[in-house]
């Protein structure tokens, strides 16, 4: 072997504890081993790998990559970097949901209800909005005294109690990929489709969930923008599960127009709180049935998905799903007379009309700028401390596909404080008009169902 060989066998053969090294090793497209992983990770969290070092392994890892096994075993450090919730203690199936982001994404709102009255019990732990994409957590706080921090304790009484707790996420569950992603956010590292599984993952397995789906957007308003990197994130995201004993299925669904017609914390709320009386948009109506069937096959509650879907909608036609939601929120101390009278929420000074400046078919409705025109309007965070006004947002009257008279409403604004010239140009930008008749995307692209673990 000649000397620059053996130099470089020598540079990717890992060195105990060097993060030098295994950074170097990323960096050249070595394969890493499951201790130089943990290493990284615990390091990381102990303060012993400085951030730059950290930021310079995510460079390396966005464009080498990582291969099945080093994206479990990132995983797993993940999730052993801090707390499990603890559900042993629950008889039955506990079943968790996520989404990848999205534009007027109130699904979990509906959904998590929908399951408890279905036979499984769902803990739903979820985030603040921040960029374009809204957090569960803020549309929560637009319903008056609803209590959004439960700690472990509080989450195991309420499941044992009612079937469901959707509380703000803990710090104590996989803090290392909390703070592998904030580095990730300021480095340009957001976008790799091996980081996003084991953060994505990791978070689902430390909640305590036995079967899992995973809603993965697609499109304008949505991270991954190509149906083939949705596809490729969804794969991984699968595989991971099955190497970590977690039944995970994937929905990838369309984002490039947003889910139903509001878009903003209390309009979302009112739009989530109509479909759980049977009514509300059809397109968040199906997305939900969608992955509530999925969850209560792989829970082995529902044979197929036909009639998992038939169950769930009967759920929401005759109002039980709407009454198990009144449960959640009493028991998390919200105001039920603000779920009949909407009015006691946050609400806007003004609302203002956006017109159609000819008639024609709506042809684009583009998710990321229509989220961007409700951000300029106060309904989203620059950083995780930007205060937001829950009372603003936008309403679509169109979709894509429909007719639209030149001058008939568009879109309502619902204007707070902010001032609202910059929103209403940028939906000039963000709907375009057509001649001739449009055919609506599908809303829902792709189901893999993960084999039934129970």
């Amino acid at each position: 072997m000649s000397q620059k060989s053996r130099l470089e066998t020598a540079l990717l053969k890992p060195i105990k504890h060097n993060i030098i090294s295994i950074i170097d090793k990323k960096r050249r497209g070595g394969t890493h081993t499951e201790k130089e992983i943990r290493f990284l990770v615990e390091t990381m969290v102990s303060g012993e790998t400085a951030d730059y070092q950290v930021s310079a392994w995510l460079m390396a890892t966005c464009i080498q990559g990582l291969n099945l096994e080093e994206t479990t075993w990132l995983t797993r450090a993940f999730v052993d970097s801090g707390e499990v919730l603890d559900l042993s203690s629950i008889e039955g199936v506990i079943v968790d949901k996520h989404s990848t982001g999205g534009v007027g994404d109130k699904a979990t709102l509906v959904l998590v209800p929908l399951l408890a009255v279905s036979g499984v019990h769902v803990v739903k732990l979820s985030g603040r909005g921040l960029g374009f994409t809204g957090g569960t957590i803020d549309k929560l706080e637009a319903i008056p005294n609803f209590h959004v921090a439960l700690s472990n304790e509080e989450i195991l009484a309420q499941m044992k109690s009612i079937g469901a707790a959707i509380s703000s996420q803990t710090t104590d569950l996989a803090p290392a990929d909390g703070k592998m992603y904030a580095l990730r956010d300021v480095t340009a590292t957001v976008d790799s489709i091996p980081l996003i599984a084991a953060s994505v993952v990791s978070k689902k397995i430390a909640t305590g969930a036995q079967a899992i789906v995973l809603d993965i957007k697609v499109g304008r308003g949505a991270f991954m923008k190509t149906r083939e990197d949705a596809q490729a994130l969804a794969k991984t995201c699968r595989k991971v599960g099955q190497q970590l004993g977690r039944s995970i299925s994937t929905v990838i669904s369309s984002m490039d127009q947003p889910l139903g017609y509001s878009i903003g914390h209390t309009l979302e709320v009112i739009e989530a709180l109509e479909t759980l009386k049977g009514e509300g948009p059809g397109d968040l109506r199906e997305l939900c049935l969608k992955l509530g069937s999925v969850l209560l096959v792989s829970a082995g509650i529902s044979p197929n998905l036909e009639k998992a879907e038939a169950q769930l909608a009967t759920h929401l036609d005759d109002g039980t799903a709407y009454k198990k939601f009144q449960e959640l929120v009493s028991a998390q101390g919200g105001d039920l007379e603000a779920l009949e009278d909407t009015s006691l929420m946050p609400q806007p000074e003004r609302i203002r009309i956006f017109p159609a400046s000819k008639s024609g078919y709506v042809k684009t409705l583009d998710s990321l700028k229509i989220a961007q025109a409700a951000k300029l309007l106060g309904a989203g965070r620059t950083t995780k401390e930007t205060p937001i006004d829950l009372g603003v947002g936008v309403i679509l009257r169109k979709k894509i596909g429909d007719f639209v008279e030149a001058g008939e409403a568009l879109v309502e604004l619902f204007v707070g404080k902010k001032h609202d010239e910059e929103a209403f140009e940028q939906l000039k930008e963000a709907i375009l008009l057509s001649d001739t008749p449009v055919t609506p995307p599908p809303l829902v692209d792709e189901v893999s169902l993960s084999a039934t673990n129970f």
